[in-house]
């Protein structure tokens, strides 16, 4: 039997294995294997799993609907999760910097729905929180991405971004 290394988490390495299966082309797959695991976590699991599965769930849907429902879910999870969880997870981590991308996905999909008030409303908390974001590409990707979905706001385009987590490259 083997057993994992001491802070190691079976199901956050489960997501990030289904994650990189879905960045792969295999969005099917990925998607079975995080439902299935969603399943087993349940709606009153580990507040970091379900945000983080639930954020990356959503990405692998092309309705801009079925991908709300998921990002609703990541949100409403992150607000029930602790920096002392997070940090538990990676010492670099804090749940702050979790939510410009919760905010900006929410932002994006509303827009996508034609839901441009909602969509402001998301894109507006998402600037509010992205001075936490970190100095380095992750944190440039998302302020970004921020203003890309604020000028499609604004031009009420309703089209899927190129850039777009799941976008076809």
């Amino acid at each position: 039997m083997t057993t994992a290394p001491a802070g190691a988490d079976p199901t956050m390495e489960a997501i990030g294995h289904a994650v990189t299966e879905g960045r792969a082309g295999n969005s099917a797959s990925a998607r079975q294997k995080l439902l299935g695991l969603w399943s087993a976590i349940g709606v009153t699991g580990d507040p970091l799993h379900r945000c983080s599965l639930a954020h990356y769930l959503a990405d692998l849907h092309e309705d801009p609907a079925q991908a709300l429902a998921w990002d609703i879910r990541a949100l409403d999870a992150a607000d029930a999760v602790t920096e002392q969880r997070v940090q538990e997870h990676h010492a670099s981590l804090h749940i702050a910097g979790f939510y410009p991308s919760l905010h900006l996905n929410l932002a994006d999909n509303y827009r996508r729905l034609g839901s441009f008030e909602a969509a402001t409303e998301h894109i507006n908390a998402a600037r509010t929180h992205a001075p936490g974001l970190p100095q380095d590409p992750y944190g440039d990707l998302v302020r970004d991405s921020i203003q890309e979905v604020a000028d499609a706001i604004a031009g009420r385009d309703r089209s899927r971004r190129a850039s777009a987590p799941g976008s076809a490259a």
